[in-house]
């Protein structure tokens, strides 16, 4: 069974969302819109004006008009609703990697299940955001996702907790020690090396190092893609 499903996944201790944090700023932020829905596109756009650091490079609602989109403008990040009518979300994110867009995507949508949040991460998302949250926590989630960070909604996490199959357990990776289990389930918490530290009674020494026997196993180099491995699936509990 993947880490995650073993953690307590209640609010009280994981709060709205998980925020990872990783190094890395920007000075203004380039945004594309992508909805089918006029007036949110256009709300947002009215949102995001009012941010001195934001700036809204295009809007659309299809594939075809995101990737002329693409070719004319840089565009740091993505909000991208998920269900576009005929179109899926996950579907552009792949037409987009392929047309060589290496920004970041950040899933903006009402609702999405496991697999195909698990999908849209697998192609390459930095999170997903649900709309019901609040304007200003969607321009936090803008700013920590293009610093490099990823965005999980809390209830996103809990429906793959839920719903992935216990079978994909015979594709996963290597196991992991306890005192690994303890730091991923800190990080997923979102908590910093100190607090983790703190909480399992070790130094912050062995956290780090713990983190990055988590790095090797799982192949990252970040905070935001090991979080995104554990999602997937590649890393099993100690037996």
């Amino acid at each position: 069974m993947p880490i995650f499903w073993t953690g307590h996944l209640d609010g009280s201790r994981i709060g709205p969302t998980i925020c990872v944090r990783a190094s890395g700023s920007m000075d203004r932020i380039r945004l594309l819109l992508i909805d089918d829905h006029v007036l949110f596109r256009e709300s947002l756009g009215r949102l995001f004006a009012s941010e001195s650091d934001l700036e809204v490079v295009g809007q659309c609602a299809r594939t075809s008009e995101t990737l002329a989109i693409l070719q004319q403008s840089t565009v740091d990040v993505m909000l991208l609703d998920f269900n576009l009518g005929t179109e899926r979300g996950t579907d552009l994110i792949a037409a987009a990697r392929q047309a060589g867009y290496t920004g970041k995507i950040l899933m903006v949508t009402a609702a999405m299940d496991a697999e195909e949040s698990l999908l849209a991460l697998q192609l390459g998302a930095s999170g997903v955001f649900l709309k019901h949250n609040s304007p200003g926590t969607l321009t936090k989630a803008i700013h920590l996702v293009a610093g490099g960070e990823a965005w999980l909604d809390r209830r996103i996490v809990q429906l793959m907790a839920e719903r992935i199959p216990p079978e994909r357990e015979e594709s996963f990776g290597a196991p992991l020690t306890e005192r690994e289990e303890q730091v991923l389930q800190g990080i997923l918490e979102g908590g910093t090396n100190r607090k983790i530290a703190e909480q399992i009674g070790v130094s912050e020494g062995a956290v780090k190092a713990a983190i990055q026997q988590l790095f090797r196993k799982t192949g990252v180099r970040t905070r935001s893609q090991l979080v995104r491995a554990a999602l997937e699936g590649r890393l099993t509990r100690q037996q």
